[in-house]
């Protein structure tokens, strides 16, 4: 992933050298589990070192990366003990389990980011559980709610894909020594068993050479979907800050932060923008690790060019965008005037159901009750005159405090931002 978009601790687990070094702990975990070494080569194999520089150089000749990094690593232990390094392993042996050791790494920085976002966005649903905002269908005004409650909608979605990606995680997180075609006839299970609990990985149940490639498109899916529902918050708050809306918005660094090199006045959503742009990436990701799943027979490598694109680049990815997110949400400026404003735009049209109820209580059909509030509601839109005005004309059956009055609309508004208490303190 470009350096832009790249956050420095999670960019460090995804370099060569820390993508060698990983490859070296495999390499020393099972020297440290075969029966051949003397102590005196296990010294020399835990001292060994290599350069990034070095196992390139090699590779030009080789056209080999495990091999050139092999090499390099036997070359530094000596050849008494170099000759145990990678001894009945294969490539994906190495490959893999060091892979899930990086992808361990990488998730608990991610699931940090993850926890962190449901923390920010239920701290805000708690602060604005009475703020009033209308609540909108189809981009068009539906009925009033409040702020809280829409937050709080948000916080459970990410607290669900906190959950998903502690799975899936997890899940990929597997190691395998199983050798050529997974048969361990070179080593046995119980040597792969003895070489992962070293490096605290489970093991595959059942590997071909290859771990199989469904648990790295489980976890691209995940991030894929963690990566939807910032964009589904993303552009939410867009949409706020549209200025004909204006109700929340991004914060903006006024005197030092310029939202437009031409027009001085401008403060965009780019941050929001900027995450649903990188959804988009997450989600061709997630497309490239299914194609992987299906490899020839025990083993292809039609899948390792797009792994070592994909899987660094989705978690260094969704750990900026969640990033920028709690950004966004901790410092999200609200304008809780502009809600009450807008709740006025139809007139009190959005406040037909409780009229179309009313009416149906006091004995009219639901049918006729309908048309009447319709045709009222369209009027007050339409006109600008008050919904309540035009229903007070018909001398209906109706107790206009009551039909038009928002505590309906936020009487359980504490009651279901409270339920975050079961997923953030």
């Amino acid at each position: 992933m470009i350096e832009r978009y790249t956050r420095p601790e999670i960019g460090a687990v995804w370099t060569d050298q820390a993508r060698m070094e990983a490859w070296r702990r495999v390499e020393v975990a099972a020297c440290e589990e075969m029966d051949g070494p003397t102590p005196e080569d296990l010294d020399a194999i835990r001292a060994a070192t290599f350069t990034v520089d070095a196992v390139r150089e090699r590779e030009r000749v080789l056209d080999h990366d495990v091999a050139a990094f092999v090499d390099v690593l036997a070359a530094s232990a000596g050849p008494q003990a170099g000759r145990w390094i990678h001894y009945g392993l294969t490539s994906s042996d190495v490959l893999d389990t060091a892979l899930a050791l990086q992808l361990r790494d990488a998730g608990a920085i991610v699931l940090a980011g993850a926890r962190g976002l449901v923390a920010a966005l239920a701290a805000q649903a708690r602060a604005h559980v009475d703020t009033v905002c209308v609540g909108r269908t189809h981009g068009v005004h539906a009925e009033p709610m409040t702020f809280g409650i829409k937050l709080a909608g948000f916080a459970f979605e990410a607290h669900r894909n906190l959950e998903r990606l502690d799975r899936a995680f997890a899940q990929a997180s597997v190691g395998a020594l199983s050798g050529a075609v997974g048969t361990y006839a070179a080593t046995s299970p119980d040597f792969e068993r003895r070489v992962l609990a070293r490096l605290g990985l489970p093991a595959e149940d059942v590997s071909t050479q290859v771990v199989p490639r469904d648990r790295l498109a489980g976890l691209l899916q995940a991030i894929a979907l963690a990566g939807a529902g910032l964009e589904r918050l993303a552009t939410e708050v867009r949409h706020l800050q549209r200025t004909e809306v204006r109700e929340a918005e991004e914060p903006f660094r006024s005197g030092a932060q310029k939202g437009s090199s031409a027009m001085p006045h401008k403060r965009n959503p780019i941050t929001t923008e900027r995450i649903t742009g990188l959804a988009r990436v997450l989600r061709g990701n997630a497309q490239a690790a299914v194609e992987d799943v299906a490899l020839w027979h025990e083993r292809d490598i039609s899948h390792s060019g797009a792994e070592r694109v994909i899987v660094p680049d989705s978690t260094i990815l969704l750990d900026y965008m969640q990033h920028l997110a709690v950004r966004v949400v901790s410092g999200l400026v609200v304008h809780p005037d502009r809600m009450r404003a807008n709740l006025e735009l139809t007139h009190g049209a959005l406040f037909s159901q409780r009229a179309l109820l009313a009416l149906v209580a006091a004995g009219m059909s639901r049918d006729e009750a309908y048309r009447i509030v319709q045709e009222d509601a369209q009027r007050a839109w339409d006109t600008g005159t008050p919904l309540r005005d035009l229903l007070a004309a018909r001398e209906l059956p109706l107790d206009l405090d009551a039909v038009f009055n928002l505590a309906p609309y936020t009487a359980h508004a504490r009651e279901i931002v409270g339920r975050l208490d079961a997923i953030s303190a």
